[in-house]
């Protein structure tokens, strides 16, 4: 499934907006529907009045902004010095910066493939019924997982050679995560606040990148439609699974 979500990707062309709205409504409706109220449930414990896993979402949201506009601010003090200096060197640097946090959210994105196979694992721990229910909910979004770990890389300028590694990455990670659950298991409470970091993380990228990325060319009501397709689909599949 992760796979086929990225070959969709990778086939899209000129329909580039309207992946990119789509896979925005993907990000959304997953950090939504599946991963904050995963979060809450395994870390539900308040820190002055706010329940650990929401702090851990807005801590992952401002670390990933942080970081991008320590690079910006850092690309505005390049692009000054290249007006003096050789600006191809600068323009080339920081071309490899944008690449790097291109990477970085795909890593990310495999992190949690190799997370979301651990959940299958754990589950199938508890029961048969259960782990079965788990397993389907994550093969589905595997399909997304697929899908913005390839859009998310070419965003960011990297080869299509990178991308098809790192959606090759993503496609075998869960199986390593359910490996590692027949030696031993995270405790909930650790999970559930790496959930909540990665929901901001997630949010960031739809919200700060992707959709602005995806309404610059030609803003249109084509695009938004699959935006909020991409959160109703996430809608149905998370229902069914539950």
């Amino acid at each position: 499934m992760t796979l086929i979500g990225g070959f969709v990707a990778q086939r899209t062309g000129d329909r580039r907006h309207l992946v990119l709205g789509f896979a925005a409504g993907l990000m959304l409706g997953v950090v939504a529907f599946d991963l904050l109220p995963e979060a809450m449930r395994q870390a539900p414990d308040e820190v002055h009045g706010v329940p650990q896993a929401l702090l851990m979402f807005a801590v992952g949201f401002l670390t990933i902004h942080v970081v991008e506009r320590a690079v910006a601010i850092h690309r505005g003090h390049e692009s000054e010095y290249a007006e003096h200096t050789h600006g191809h060197q600068h323009a080339h640097a920081h071309g490899g910066r944008r690449q790097g946090v291109g990477l970085t959210a795909a890593l990310a994105l495999v992190g949690h493939s190799v997370m979301d196979g651990f959940a299958i694992g754990a589950a199938f721990q508890a029961g048969t019924t259960v782990g079965t229910v788990v397993a389907i909910a994550v093969v589905a979004h595997d399909f997304a997982d697929g899908f913005n770990t390839y859009t998310i890389t070419r965003l960011y300028g990297n080869n299509r050679r990178r991308a098809l590694t790192l959606l090759a990455a993503d496609a075998l990670a869960p199986v390593s995560g359910a490996a590692i659950t027949l030696a031993f298991t995270i405790p909930e409470h650790l999970l559930g606040l790496y959930l909540g970091f990665f929901s901001g993380f997630l949010l960031y990228l739809a919200t700060s990148d992707i959709l602005p990325e995806a309404h610059s060319p030609h803003p249109s009501r084509s695009t938004l439609l699959c935006t909020v397709a991409g959160v109703g689909f996430m809608w149905l599949v998370i229902g069914l699974a539950n």
